[in-house]
C-alpha cells in the first residue's frame, strides 16, 4: 500500500535517473542542487500563490453544494468540515504538508475521492493530446522551417512563411468552427468526413483524434517554422559554416553536422515548456471537442469553485514546468559542450 501511495515520487525518481544516465552524468552537483533548489521554490511559491487566491475568493465551494439551502448554520458546518474555519497559516502548512506527502487533498464537491485520483483519470487523454500534437508540430515545423531557411527568398519560403504566419494568427476557437463548417458539408454531401466531436478519445478510436491533434498541432506547428528558420538562418551566416563549406563539406554534412545541432538551442527553449504544458491539457481544444482531459477538468473546477483540483492543477503545471528547465539545461549541455552544466 504504501509503495502505491508513493508511485507518483518513484516514477519521478526513476525518469531522473534514467535522465541522468542517458546523458552521460554531465550534470555535476552544484548545477543539480541549484535546480533543484528552483524546482522547490517554484512549488512553494505556486502553491501559496494559488491557495490565497483560493482564501480571497469571495465563492467558496459551500455556497455552491447549498444553492438554494444555504443558511449561516450549514455553511458553518461545512466549514469546519473542510477546516475553512482555521486561520489562513494553519490552513497553508496543512495544505504544504501534505504536498510533501504528493497529496494534493480531497475534492470539495466529489467527497471521497483525491484530487490525484480526478486529474490521474483524466491525464492520459490529455497526455495523448498533447504529446501527439507536439510530436507532429516538432517533425513537421523543424523540417519545413529548415528547408525554408535553406532555400530563403524562394518561393517555397514564401509560401512556408505565410502559411505559418496565417495559422499562428489563427487560435483554435477560430480554427475550430472553420473545421466544424467544413466536415457538416462533407456530411451532408455524404463523403467521406471526420467527427466534429469526439465521443471516445483514445487508441480504440483513431478517426475521432485526427481532428483535435492535427487542429491543436497546427499553431504550435507554424511557431516551429518560424522559430527554425530564424536560428538557422543565423547559424548558416556564422564563420564555422562558411569554413567547413570552403573545406569541401557536402550539403548535406554541413547541415546536419555544423548548422541543424546549433540551430536546436533555442528550439530546446520553445520545447522544453510546450512538454510540461501538456500535463494541463489543451483547454480549448478538449473543451470544443469534448475531450475528457485534465484542461476540461480543470474549467469545470473553476466553474464550480472547487479550489483543490484547481490548486492541484497548478502543483502540477509547476513541477512538469520545473523539471522541463531542468532536461533543456541539461539538454543544452549535450548539444553545445561549451554551456557547463557542472
Amino acid at each position: 500500500m504504501n509503495v502505491l501511495s508513493n508511485l507518483p515520487a518513484i516514477i519521478l525518481l526513476t525518469l531522473i535517473v534514467g535522465f541522468l544516465v542517458f546523458t552521460g552524468f554531465r550534470v555535476g552537483l552544484q548545477f543539480l542542487v541549484k535546480r533543484i533548489a528552483g524546482l522547490v521554490f517554484v512549488m512553494f511559491a505556486a502553491s501559496f500563490i494559488t491557495f490565497t487566491l483560493g482564501v480571497w475568493s469571495p465563492i467558496t465551494a459551500v455556497d455552491a453544494q447549498l444553492g438554494d439551502k444555504y443558511t449561516p448554520q450549514k455553511a458553518a458546518i461545512l466549514h469546519h468540515f473542510y477546516g475553512l474555519d482555521k486561520p489562513f497559516f494553519e490552513r497553508y502548512w496543512d495544505y504544504v504538508t501534505r504536498l510533501m506527502r504528493f497529496d494534493l487533498g480531497d475534492s470539495w464537491l466529489s467527497r471521497g475521492r483525491s484530487v490525484w485520483s480526478i486529474l490521474s483519470g483524466q491525464l492520459p487523454a490529455s497526455l495523448l493530446l498533447g504529446l501527439s500534437a507536439v510530436g507532429i508540430a516538432v517533425l513537421v515545423g523543424i523540417s519545413a522551417g529548415m528547408l525554408a531557411a535553406l532555400r530563403s527568398n524562394s518561393r517555397y519560403d514564401t509560401a512556408v512563411q505565410g502559411s505559418a504566419l496565417f495559422f499562428y494568427a489563427l487560435p483554435t476557437f477560430v480554427l475550430y468552427p472553420i473545421f466544424a463548417i467544413s466536415m457538416t458539408f462533407l456530411y451532408n454531401r455524404d463523403l467521406p468526413h471526420l467527427p466534429v466531436v469526439s465521443t471516445e478519445f483514445g487508441l480504440a478510436h483513431p478517426e475521432q483524434m485526427i481532428a483535435p491533434i492535427l487542429i491543436f498541432a497546427l499553431v504550435q506547428m507554424a511557431f516551429y517554422v518560424r522559430i527554425t528558420r530564424t536560428s538557422t538562418l543565423e547559424v548558416l551566416r556564422q564563420d564555422y559554416v562558411r569554413t567547413a563549406k570552403a573545406k569541401g563539406l557536402s550539403q548535406r554534412q554541413v547541415v546536419w553536422r555544423h548548422t541543424f545541432r546549433n540551430a536546436m538551442i533555442p528550439l530546446l527553449t520553445a520545447i522544453g515548456p510546450a512538454l510540461a504544458f501538456v500535463v494541463n491539457g489543451a483547454f480549448i481544444t478538449e473543451t470544443v471537442f469534448n475531450i475528457p482531459g485534465v484542461g476540461t477538468t480543470t474549467l469545470s473546477s473553476i466553474a464550480q469553485n472547487n479550489t483543490p483540483v484547481v490548486q492541484g492543477t497548478v502543483i502540477l503545471l509547476a513541477v512538469a514546468v520545473a523539471l522541463m528547465n531542468l532536461v533543456t539545461d541539461v539538454l543544452y549541455g549535450v548539444i553545445d559542450p561549451r554551456i557547463k552544466t557542472v
